[in-house]
């Protein structure tokens, strides 16, 4: 049998997704002036630039690099409520419009976003079928804001909820673990599955970052999932140091507990030293590092079955590094690309006082556990 790869799903329809202007987060009109750009916050260009970035590194050639279809309505319908795709449908098949807190779309939205769907969906199908040792989906738009029955955050549909639910049903699943790294709460994903002990959902989140009122330490799950879903609220400014106490204290122990059948990373990339939308100071080898620790736990509990779903990231020129190394870590291959920003955002990390100060309060969250 020929070697597994480390599977890449894209497809260019996801890059063609568009919503109403946008000037950073603020929505156009009143005092707030058209962008000069494409006028849409969460840009197509950082998902593009890093998969150059890929191709031009030859990084690319060692993947598996795959499409997928649409995710089909009944797949949908495990998750959202028929009233919310109905309404998404409608709006797509006109000149787009709202979808809740400020997520809008264009024509044909719907359908992308049902690509972006499909691309999770089959990349967890892959991986647990045994055809990939792991894969990365760059689903676009994103998902784990989205609700079943409202998009969030440029969430419309929920990819990793939907990926999951589709793999539990036909493959049997039990025991699936979520470790959301974006730098905002993943409350989509921990709502989706809040009442369930089949799904453990793992948040590391700048701590009242977005949304404002998710995401505390004290969201545990609710009935049989009590205990099954763990906020870890990171101090704004924490840096990569922070990143590698959260996992070491909380996340991987976490993981050795429960001992899931398979791992899905929803993977955002806006925790980075100069993402416009939080304050975090992560770099490209926190990246590296957070992909390689759960590697090394998957590899120890689950065969190495983990799958990675693109979600926020809004430094254009920065998110292909920081993705670049992170891919690399799931390949098991370098490449000569170097970060040009390492060096500065190595300088930009915090002092020992305010390390310790982080570090504390994670081994106090790691006793409530």
């Amino acid at each position: 049998m020929a070697q597994r790869r480390t599977g890449f799903f894209h497809d260019e329809k996801c890059l063609w997704h568009f919503g109403k202007p946008f000037a950073l987060f603020f929505p156009v009109g009143g005092w707030v002036q058209p962008p000069n750009a494409s006028g849409f916050c969460e840009s197509p260009d950082s998902k593009r630039r890093l998969k150059s970035l890929m191709d031009v590194s030859g990084l690319t050639s060692v993947l598996d690099v795959r499409s997928a279809p649409m995710l089909a309505r009944e797949d949908l319908a495990r998750v959202h409520t028929a009233a919310y795709l109905d309404r998404f449908a409608e709006l797509s098949a006109k000149d787009g419009g709202d979808l809740g807190f400020e997520t809008t779309i264009g024509p044909g939205g719907y359908d992308i976003a049902r690509v972006s769907a499909g691309l999770a969906a089959e990349a967890v199908d892959a991986v647990v079928r045994g055809e990939l040792r792991n894969a990365y989906s760059l689903s676009r738009p994103p998902g784990h804001h989205c609700l079943a029955d409202s998009g969030m955050g440029f969430c419309l549909l929920a990819n990793g909820a939907l990926a999951i639910e589709r793999a539990i049903a036909r493959h049997k699943l039990s025991r699936v673990a979520v470790i959301d790294w974006d730098v905002h709460h993943g409350n989509g994903t921990e709502a989706i599955f809040y009442e369930r002990p089949d799904v453990l959902t793992i948040s590391l989140h700048q701590e009242r970052c977005f949304p404002l009122e998710t995401g505390a330490a004290k969201d545990r799950g609710r009935g049989r999932g009590e205990g099954y879903n763990i906020n870890v609220p990171l101090l704004p400014g924490g840096g990569h140091q922070s990143y590698v106490d959260a996992m070491e204290l909380i996340v991987l122990m976490a993981l050795e507990r429960y001992r899931p059948e398979l791992i899905v990373v929803a993977c955002g990339y806006d925790a980075s030293v100069v993402d416009p939308l939080a304050r975090m100071m992560a770099h490209s080898e926190t990246y590296r590092y957070l992909m390689q620790a759960t590697l090394d736990a998957a590899a120890d509990l689950c065969n190495g079955r983990v799958v990675v779903m693109h979600e926020g990231g809004y430094s254009e020129a920065y998110v292909p590094f920081c993705g670049h190394a992170l891919i690399e870590a799931m390949a098991g291959h370098r490449t000569e690309v170097v970060d040009p920003n390492l060096d500065y955002a190595r300088k930009q990390q915090p002092n020992d006082d305010f390390q310790k100060l982080q570090r504390r309060l994670l081994e106090e969250m790691a006793q409530e556990l």
